[in-house]
């Protein structure tokens, strides 16, 4: 591990949250008051990535999702909605009364992206599709002479699918300085850490090696990823997010267990409430 990885990975896990951050983990929070499981920790360490996007950098109409002047986003690792879902839901995508129907029997919120939901572009879950298609959404643009941007964001564990990279190596070829390659780096995968299942490092080489133009950010820090997207690229970009899985809540931080919930009682669900205020 590189001493700026080392580095950035440490600054990730001291930084605290301000209150939007804290906000948006509590919409996550109430959309799990209603089926009483869901990839937690997934959710809580893309947040700020997310939020800066819809925040500051992307092109978009809550009231018209399929505006064609949209920049697009597509969540690859779709197991992480609940986040994105809280932002969506933020910015007048859909009631936040919804939330709580959540994987619940008919709700449009599934465990897993999909198209049905206001305001997500791709159906992801199976893992390793959303650069494919972020690639073919970003060439369609230039073809079309669209000044929109494409962003996918990536697990860590996700890059250990093989179709990420071809998909790395179709976007060098054509030069997609249109398409953003967004790593949520939190180093824990459902089984146990990256570095023990299949280590990454040195993971800007790796990128840097496909055509992509890579930078290392603290993934909690609004203000780094904020100058992060707005840098003026002339090929891919590959913006590698530091993270913690599970962040604002200590008991659940760098978990594997916490990648997964399947059973939050009440006593759970209040303990969650007041750690998150009191962080």
């Amino acid at each position: 591990m590189s001493n700026v990885t080392a580095e950035l990975a440490e600054e990730a896990i001291k930084i605290k949250l301000d209150e939007r951050s804290k906000y948006l983990r509590g919409l996550v929070l109430q959309g799990l008051q209603g089926p009483r499981k869901g990839h937690f920790g997934s959710a809580m360490s893309l947040i700020e990535i997310v939020r800066v996007l819809y925040d500051h950098i992307m092109k978009y109409k809550a009231d018209e999702p399929a505006w064609d002047r949209r920049d697009r986003f597509i969540l690859s690792k779709g197991h992480g909605c609940l986040g994105l879902y809280a932002v969506l839901v933020d910015k007048g995508f859909f009631p936040v009364e919804e939330l709580k129907t959540y994987s619940m029997k008919d709700s449009r919120l599934g465990g897993c992206c999909e198209i049905i939901v206001p305001g997500i572009e791709v159906t992801t879950g199976a893992l390793g599709h959303g650069l494919s298609v972020g690639v073919g959404m970003a060439l369609a643009a230039l073809m079309k002479n669209r000044k929109n941007k494409v962003y996918v964001l990536l697990g860590d564990g996700e890059l250990g699918e093989g179709s990420v990279w071809e998909a790395a190596l179709s976007a060098s070829k054509h030069n997609l300085s249109n398409l953003v390659a967004i790593v949520d780096y939190n180093k824990v995968q459902l089984a146990g850490s990256t570095n023990e299942i299949t280590c990454l490092e040195s993971l800007s080489d790796k990128w840097r090696s496909f055509g992509f133009d890579p930078v290392e950010v603290n993934g909690h820090d609004v203000n780094e990823l904020k100058r992060a997207f707005e840098k003026s690229v002339e090929r891919p970009t590959a913006i590698i997010c530091h993270t913690v899985k599970g962040k604002g809540f200590p008991f659940a931080e760098g978990s594997a267990q916490w990648h997964w919930k399947s059973k939050i009682d009440d006593d759970l669900m209040n303990r969650m409430y007041s750690v998150l205020e009191d962080y």
